[in-house]
């Protein structure tokens, strides 16, 4: 009987190690660094919202598109 626990022993050491490895690389991802580090990603959201909120505008408002085409139309 000794044999066979000391047989799973190799087995469950590297499960436990990549278990134990990926628990605490999943605790430093939700985590983050520092409040500075805080501070820095809600800005950049912040400025990716704005300018999603401007392409969002241009893709959708339809007069300068018909002004641009008007415009076109008229320089050939």
């Amino acid at each position: 009987m000794h044999d066979h626990i000391a047989s799973w022993i190799w087995v469950l050491i590297p499960l436990a190690a990549i278990y134990f490895g990926h628990q605490r690389r999943m605790a430093r991802i939700d985590t983050p660094q520092s409040d500075a580090e805080s501070e820095r990603l809600r800005d950049e959201v912040r400025t990716l919202k704005d300018r999603i909120a401007v392409l969002e505008r241009i893709a959708t408002e339809d007069a300068p598109a018909k002004a641009l085409d008007r415009e076109i139309d008229r320089l050939r």
